[in-house]
């Protein structure tokens, strides 16, 4: 029989991870790795910690799903992960338990809803670009000069005085930035002279 090990992470609204540990100790963990950064950041260590320490044959206990992802695909992802390595995954407020032929349909179904969902998604992004695309609008950010600004730069450049640098500060842009403005409004087509 393998180890109990669990996982808390706090919440945005709920700062405290005592409820969690509490319920994790009754469920039998010897260990509970506890991130203390709500699950919007990116950066997880403890969970990578605690995914590092399960070992085949252990199980992985949360005390709500939400503690564990912080999205369906993401959840999903993780308990997919576990599943490969032989890590049982347990969720005590859902009363979800993959070690059981319910347990584990559950969560199939829960990976259709994701592959669903991104699905979804990418289908009313599709959409959105084709019809921004239908209006006459292109994909990306707005230019950061107009070609009026960057003629005012080809001509304020021509004066051996001024430093390129004054000038991308003036117009609030890199150096980077302006000369590549330059060389692209230079290039056949680019609208220059």
């Amino acid at each position: 029989m393998g180890k109990r090990i669990g996982y808390a992470r706090v919440s945005t609204d709920d700062q405290n991870l005592a409820l969690q540990r509490d319920a994790l100790a009754l469920a039998g963990c010897s260990v509970v790795y506890e991130e203390t950064m709500s699950g919007k950041s990116a950066d997880r260590p403890e969970l990578g910690h605690c995914l590092k320490a399960l070992r085949s044959g252990d199980t992985l206990v949360v005390w709500r799903l939400d503690r564990l992802g912080r999205s369906l695909p993401d959840l999903v992802g993780i308990v997919g992960s576990l599943e490969r390595e032989r890590v049982a995954f347990e969720s005590i407020t859902e009363r979800i338990e993959t070690t059981s032929a319910a347990g584990k349909l559950i969560f199939h179904v829960f990976a259709a809803l994701a592959e669903f969902e991104r699905n979804l998604i990418r289908e009313r992004t599709r959409a959105g670009l084709a019809a921004a695309r239908a209006r006459g609008r292109k994909g990306g950010r707005k230019p950061a000069l107009d070609d009026r600004q960057i003629r005012e730069i080809r001509a304020l450049l021509r004066d051996p005085e001024i430093q390129a640098g004054d000038v991308a500060r003036r117009y609030g842009i890199s150096r980077t930035t302006l000369y590549r403005y330059i060389r692209s409004y230079n290039a056949p087509g680019g609208g220059g002279p």
